[in-house]
């Protein structure tokens, strides 16, 4: 038996673990997984210490602990909380991935970007980006990254425009970004933001029609829609789940849940694996994924 055999601690403050996590970390080759649920941001300091405690330092690196959930903020902080705790050469490696929204928004927009090059070779840099359902998870996040690269991103959301607005004042700190916000609750007022986008992404819940065929039609400036919603209907109307760039009436091209989804798997897949047989200690934070996805979808 290896003298340091991988780890992997995945704590949620949810009443359960992520199934998903679990599938991919067997998948990606973990024989030892502790799952601890109901996890507060104030206890994750002592677990970390005995995380990291337990082995000799050649087995630190080894010892993972993913974050899971689905709140980034609160994931973000109980990351920032373990490496307070870590030091050499008791350094265990962490991964934040919080109900998969890290490695999906970097998919998402890694995928957009491929395609937005082939209609503005410039990418992400200066396309004015609208994320509808940005009040979830997944669209916050993505949101940052089209902002990291570039984009003049405006966070829709379908009820009040505080709610946003509080994501992006939280993100502006933690990312260093900057993003408008807005909010559409009906159709005349999405169709009075989408003439001025160059990219929709529509991020809103399983089984929710985001944006109609009607609504995007208004987006006159349109080059590149995704949707990350793999269940019928789908987020945005006409966009098949497995379209790869599928050309949308006016020349924009669209990206379903299921093409975006297979990038996510092969990044979490990927990073899993690198944590799992790691020599030195990792820190897989949402900048992580997204070069690798970048690096896997070019």
């Amino acid at each position: 038996m290896d003298e340091h055999a991988p780890i992997l601690h995945i704590v949620s403050p949810l009443r359960h673990i992520s199934p998903f996590d679990v599938n991919m970390a067997v998948d990606a080759g973990y024989a030892t997984i502790l799952p601890y649920s109901q996890v507060t941001l104030e206890e994750i300091g002592e677990l970390v210490q005995d995380m990291m405690f337990s082995r000799p330092p050649a087995g630190a690196p080894r010892t993972g602990l993913f974050i899971g959930g689905k709140d980034a903020g609160l994931a973000l902080d109980m990351a920032d909380r373990a490496r307070e705790v870590l030091f050499p050469p008791f350094q265990i490696s962490v991964f934040v991935d919080p109900a998969g929204a890290f490695t999906t928004a970097a998919a998402m927009v890694a995928e957009v970007e491929r395609h937005l090059r082939m209609l503005h070779p410039q990418g992400l840099e200066n396309a004015k980006v609208q994320v509808y359902g940005a009040t979830g998870v997944v669209g916050g996040i993505a949101g940052v990254l089209a902002a990291r690269a570039g984009a003049e991103v405006t966070l829709v959301s379908h009820r009040d425009i505080e709610s946003v607005e509080a994501k992006a004042r939280d993100f502006a700190g933690r990312f260093s970004v900057s993003l408008a916000c807005a909010a559409a609750r009906s159709e005349e007022d999405k169709r009075a933001l989408l003439p001025e986008a160059d990219v929709v992404l529509a991020c809103g819940k399983a089984g929710v029609e985001i944006l109609s065929a009607d609504a995007l039609a208004a987006a006159s400036a349109l080059k590149v829609a995704a949707d990350i919603n793999a269940v019928p209907p789908a987020g945005i109307e006409g966009i098949d789940a497995m379209a790869n760039g599928v050309a949308l009436p006016g020349g924009a091209l669209g990206i379903g849940a299921l093409t975006i989804g297979q990038l996510k798997y092969q990044v979490q897949h990927e990073l899993l694996k690198r944590m799992r047989v790691a020599e030195g200690p990792l820190d897989i934070g949402v900048e992580v994924a997204f070069d690798l996805a970048r690096s896997l979808a070019s």
